[in-house]
């Protein structure tokens, strides 16, 4: 099965390289546009040189973002064999390998097996998952996951309302693209 659609890393060390993108059914990669916004947004010394943390991560677009706009290291996490494939091309073909992991397991599931503290954690699962509270629930309580001046930015389809707290993540941004919602939560 093909790619869905092929992207470029739209800043940083790697702009320009193109990305393969999803195959997985039901899979939509975070639009160049977005992820332009999102970074755009971010403060990039709040993650410079520090651990990024992509979930749901599809294509691996945002945690390849993450490394070419100064990330030091990310871990990738998607459940899809294929998928998993298509980042670990990614990563290879921005240079990114040595700087990143790639794991192959449900996102909900392996969060308290990750070696965190991460600074920026970065979420766009499927919009068929209507239960990305529960997973900010589970990030927000994972001992040791988020950094203490972390940021954990989340995409969602408009139709899904997200609240403004979850544990210690505080809703600090909430910003739409069309049929695209990402909200920016840090942790106090």
């Amino acid at each position: 099965m093909r790619p869905k659609a092929l992207m470029r890393v739209v800043g940083g060390e790697a702009k320009g390289r193109r990305l393969k993108g999803t195959i997985a059914p039901g899979a939509r990669p975070t639009t160049e546009r977005v992820r332009a916004a999102i970074f755009n947004i971010l403060d990039l010394y709040s993650y410079r040189d520090k651990k990024a943390l992509d979930l749901f991560a599809g294509s691996g677009s945002l945690g390849i973002e993450a490394l070419s706009q100064g990330a030091a290291w990310a871990d990738f996490v998607e459940r899809d064999r294929k998928q998993c494939e298509i980042i670990r091309s990614n990563l290879e073909n921005t240079g990114f390998s040595q700087h990143s992991k790639v794991y192959q397991a449900d996102a909900t599931r392996v969060l308290e097996t990750l070696n965190g503290p991460y600074q920026l954690i970065l979420l766009d699962p499927p919009y068929a998952l209507e239960n990305i509270g529960e997973v900010l629930e589970k990030i927000a309580s994972a001992p040791g996951l988020v950094d203490d001046q972390g940021i954990v930015v989340v995409g969602h389809s408009r139709h899904l309302e997200l609240l403004p707290h979850y544990g210690s993540l505080l809703l600090e941004s909430h910003r739409r693209y069309g049929d695209n919602v990402v909200e920016f939560y840090a942790k106090r």
